[in-house]
């Protein structure tokens, strides 16, 4: 059985956590792989309910998300989380529940006006009125990584090409093997194609 791991994305409300894990979850099919999204929206409602988001109550759901996580990736199934997660020591703690060597933290950075920007929901705007209390990046703090194992900037690139950077990620160590990433039936557009080409002779692939 393959070893299973975590795929941790954390960011800002609006910075493309759940778009880019959705890609991710075809694109790791395109290989075989088992993959489950655990996507914060969904927890909250089966698994979270009766939770707000106070400190407490964030803490909470992620340490529900982690054990769900842990459990997946004990398995050979890799998870991806596309939650918040707004505090570093609840996702250190995360980590330290799943096990360094199978948790993969993905920062989505984005700057909050973009991010404001992009919410069609009015989301933002509710909670800059205060309609909408502990709401993270207004109200409610985000803590930054400060050493995740990837970080994507949304802001500057498309959600295809982040999908590719953590795919390159995952070959670079290890997690994809080298079989996966040429069996992959993944359609390239003729720059993805160079750029898989460029990373999978850089590896020694080909």
């Amino acid at each position: 059985m393959k070893k299973g791991f975590a795929l941790w994305f954390t960011g800002l409300s609006g910075a493309g956590k759940s778009t880019i894990a959705n890609l991710l979850v075809e694109r790791l099919h395109t290989m075989d792989r088992p993959v489950e999204l655990l996507d914060g929206d969904e927890i909250r409602k089966n698994l979270s309910q009766g939770l707000g988001f106070s400190k407490a109550d964030r803490d909470a759901n992620i340490q529900r998300i982690a054990f769900v996580a842990k459990l997946l990736s004990r398995y050979g199934v890799i998870a991806i989380t596309a939650a918040i997660s707004p505090y570093r020591e609840t996702r250190d703690r995360a980590r330290e529940e799943i096990g360094t060597e199978h948790f993969v933290e993905v920062f989505i950075d984005c700057p909050l006006q973009v991010c404001e920007e992009r919410d069609v929901k009015g989301l933002y705007a509710r909670a800059r009125t205060g309609e909408i209390a502990h709401f993270t990046g207004i109200s409610d703090p985000y803590e930054a990584p400060t050493h995740a194992e990837i970080t994507l900037h949304t802001n500057r690139e498309t959600p295809e090409e982040s999908v590719e950077s953590i795919v390159a990620y995952l070959a670079e160590t290890g997690k994809l093997t080298r079989d996966e990433m040429l069996s992959s039936n993944h359609s390239y557009t003729p720059q993805e194609e160079a750029l898989v080409e460029e990373r999978l002779r850089n590896l020694g692939y080909l």
